[in-house]
């Protein structure tokens, strides 16, 4: 009779609920940005940045196992971790359990964009990248601002925050981020530094929201950065007067403000008949360098504020190649945009990606000054 196969000598151990956590917690989900930091001395590293305070409730994004967040618990007062998987809450609970860290630690599930924030003094976070525009200006748009935000991002990313005008990452995403926070690089980590490896290197930023915030309509400072970073390559003469989706927006909103403030606007045919028809879609810059390709991906778009963009930009942006005969009110709005751009400001002849955060606050002004909004 044949002899019984021996069993492994941790075969005892297969069957049980630890060894079903051992094969599967940590089974990373990359798809969701899991990533774990493995290196100490960069978790030491992004902790002594943060400048932690023993008073200080800290909030991190993305906890995965812990390694970051045991070394904020023996600084911080309270950490508030934010996980989307429960396998990772329940690793993290199971890690300071039965330690004095226990009760200094909240583990929230779920996903750290629907949710409400708690209070929180600092945030630390190894971000899962596919979400890091919208975390980026949900942590801007927090109320109280954070005292500082310490994050881990793509290294591009990263750069495109903190890109000054010139650069080649400069975008729309550098202007927004930097009107509302002070951004500079404080570390790189190599890909090598987590498990499983990510494809792309990362960068640790710091962001210090201004407080108090600018006081300025998101939706009329985003509105006038969309017209100029269609095209970061063409002169703001080009993306204004020569783009007539632009300039029937404009003059749809010159037309309401002079209703709500009982100005009256005279319209009719235009006195000049004969240029009338000029196609004004294709004005062209006489030096314009070529684009590197549309800038405006969804990485630019603050997620957050989607909600408060107008229809009437977004439209405005699309392509329409349009014939259309021009009237006296369309000429006048004309006339207003080419001041504001010329003789007012003098950026007609500016690019998006040379103009910096003063410049555009001081377009926008010039434009709301002759009646014109982006709301």
């Amino acid at each position: 009779m044949p002899k019984a196969k021996a069993g492994k000598r941790n075969s005892a151990s297969q069957g049980t609920p630890y060894a079903a956590a051992k094969n599967h917690v940590f089974k990373m989900n990359t798809d969701i940005g899991q990533h774990v930091l493995k290196n100490p001395g960069i978790a030491q590293a992004i902790v002594d940045k943060a400048d932690l305070k023993q008073s200080d409730v800290v909030l991190e994004i993305g906890p995965g196992t812990g390694n970051l967040t045991v070394k904020i618990l023996e600084k911080a007062k309270k950490v508030i971790a934010v996980e989307l998987d429960p396998r990772m809450a329940a690793e993290i609970t199971k890690r300071v359990q039965g330690t004095p860290a226990q009760n200094r630690l909240d583990v929230l599930l779920g996903d750290v964009i629907k949710m409400d924030l708690p209070y929180f003094d600092v945030c630390i976070s190894n971000t899962p990248y596919q979400i890091s525009s919208p975390l980026t200006f949900k942590l801007l748009a927090t109320s109280p601002a954070p005292r500082v935000c310490i994050l881990m991002f793509q290294r591009e990313f990263a750069m495109r925050l903190f890109a000054k005008p010139g650069d080649k990452l400069y975008s729309r995403l550098s202007v927004n981020a930097q009107m509302y926070a002070t951004i500079d690089h404080i570390l790189k980590v190599g890909k090598n530094n987590f498990k499983p490896a990510p494809m792309v290197e990362s960068s640790v930023v710091r962001l210090v929201p201004k407080n108090p915030r600018p006081q300025i309509s998101y939706e009329e400072w985003d509105g006038i950065l969309r017209i100029a970073f269609v095209r970061k390559n063409k002169t703001l003469r080009s993306s204004f007067l020569g783009k007539s989706s632009v300039m029937d927006m404009l003059e749809a909103n010159y037309r309401t403000w002079c209703a709500q403030n009982d100005i009256h606007i005279e319209d009719g045919p235009a006195e000049n008949p004969e240029g009338d028809a000029m196609d004004v879609e294709n004005t062209q810059d006489a030096e314009e360098e070529p684009d590197e390709g549309m800038e405006m991906d969804e990485d630019d778009v603050p997620d957050f504020f989607k909600e408060q963009v107008n229809p009437r930009i977004q439209e405005a942006l699309k392509p329409k190649p349009s014939r259309k005969k021009r009237g006296r009110l369309s000429e006048q709005v004309r006339e207003k945009v080419r001041q504001i751009l010329e003789d007012e400001t003098g950026l007609a002849d500016k690019r998006a990606r040379s103009c910096g955060e003063n410049d555009f606050l001081k377009l926008l002004l010039a434009f709301n000054r002759k009646g014109f909004h982006f709301n």
